[in-house]
């Protein structure tokens, strides 16, 4: 998919309700590659107006630290318009588009972030695309849904409002089918797949939460949402290529090179055929842990 910019490295994106000071203040000190500044569920009705009228000098305070800066806005229109006339500005990277319910809903968001950006005075496309699929409708037109903009540079499955929609408990063996289902059409789309195989919301057991998104990254999935402070850490060590990960998929390079020089066109590593696909694996790792050192030096 042709995206207006490159895609960034989110590992970890921490929720922060956009009207309590006392978060926003202390959010970029956190160590999350992106800070998402809530107006949806975090933000109670009476709250919506006072937190959109902050909603500038919040993302400005937020983006103080390395981390990108991304809106999560409503989805009823009548929320979403003034949520997107506030959120399209300089000082914020995306929207998350939260209850997507079909390529038709993404493409009129697209379109009002264009005017909006036209009236800020900023480059088309200077404002991503983070897509929420969370009703058993969408979900059959997730690669639809993440091919309708170009904006959109990552997709996910709202766990707890699909298990609400689904009648289900919000486990790893009810959401498995649907996670796996987002996971596939966000790499059939090119755009990153987000989530953990269960919900984000359980943070009292660290270490759990911890093993869960060691799962997560093993599937397939590049980071995940968090919405407290302690599971950032967590989501940033598992979703990063450790050093003996690193150091192998050196040698899986450099012995491929050497076969290839050769002119060789099968050759084992500690008891493995070493093909394309490890290879190209190792590329991919490799590549990605430049990215992260980067975003984070």
């Amino acid at each position: 998919m042709n995206h207006f910019r490159p895609l960034p490295v989110w590992r970890s994106l921490m929720y922060v309700p956009a009207h309590v000071e006392r978060f926003i203040e202390r959010a970029h000190t956190r160590g999350a590659d992106c800070i998402q500044l809530d107006l949806e569920d975090s933000v109670p009705p009476s709250e919506k107006a006072a937190a959109r009228a902050n909603l500038a000098s919040a993302a400005r305070r937020v983006r103080r630290g390395p981390n990108d800066v991304l809106v999560r806005i409503n989805a009823p229109l009548s929320l979403a318009v003034p949520d997107v006339e506030a959120a399209v500005g300089p000082d914020v990277d995306g929207l998350i588009i939260t209850k997507a319910r079909g390529p038709d809903h993404i493409k009129l968001l697209d379109e009002l972030v264009s005017e909006r950006e036209a009236t800020a005075g900023l480059p088309e496309g200077h404002t991503w695309f983070y897509i929420l699929v969370e009703t058993p409708e969408a979900l059959p037109h997730a690669e639809a849904i993440a091919r309708a903009s170009r904006r959109c540079i990552a997709l996910s499955l709202g766990a707890e409002d699909f298990a609400l929609a689904l009648g289900a408990e919000p486990t790893e063996e009810a959401l498995s089918l649907a996670k796996g289902m987002v996971l596939h059409a966000a790499r059939a789309a090119g755009v990153m797949p987000l989530g953990l195989t269960g919900t984000l919301a359980g943070f009292g057991d660290v270490e759990a939460f911890a093993a869960m998104a060691r799962r997560s990254r093993a599937l397939g999935f590049e980071g995940a949402s968090c919405i407290n402070p302690v599971q950032v850490g967590p989501l940033n060590t598992a979703f990063s290529p450790g050093e003996a990960e690193i150091a192998h998929a050196r040698r899986v390079i450099e012995i491929d090179r050497q076969a290839a020089a050769e002119g060789r066109g099968a050759v084992a590593l500690d008891g493995r055929m070493i093909d394309v696909p490890v290879v190209r694996r190792a590329e991919r790792l490799l590549a990605r842990a430049e990215a992260i050192a980067a975003r984070v030096a």
